[in-house]
């Protein structure tokens, strides 16, 4: 059972809603292999996250930061092209993306007109 209580977190969070997220960031950091600051012993990765905050030997700033990484839509470097290409499973969207980037690659003093077309074309299909 866990001994460390909200009290106990709450001076290196600002809210106790900030403190279910940062500790869920925190699990998926252990869960990833990150070592833990604290002893981990016999407990769940919760409680070990929990209690890694609640020491205050974790750098809440680092934590905050990978937490807000983990939800932005990263680019995906394709090993093949070179090019730049976004996870998204809409196929009209990868198809205006594909377009768009042979466009470009193609005829690259026209930029600004393919992007204008390609995000007209993204209107129109939402």
């Amino acid at each position: 059972m866990a001994r460390t209580t909200n009290s106990d977190t709450l001076p290196f969070v600002e809210s106790r809603y900030e403190l279910g997220m940062l500790a869920s960031q925190r699990v998926r950091d252990l869960n990833g292999g990150a070592e833990p600051v604290v002893d981990k012993t016999n407990d769940k990765l919760t409680v070990v996250a929990l209690r890694e905050i609640a020491s205050g030997k974790l750098n809440m700033d680092t934590v905050r930061h990978e937490f807000v990484q983990s939800y932005k839509e990263t680019p995906i470097v394709a090993a093949d092209e070179g090019s730049l290409e976004v996870g998204t499973e809409d196929p009209l969207l990868r198809e205006i993306d594909a377009e768009l980037e042979n466009a470009l690659s193609d005829n690259p003093s026209g930029a600004a007109e393919l992007e204008q077309e390609a995000s007209v074309a993204a209107d129109e299909a939402e």
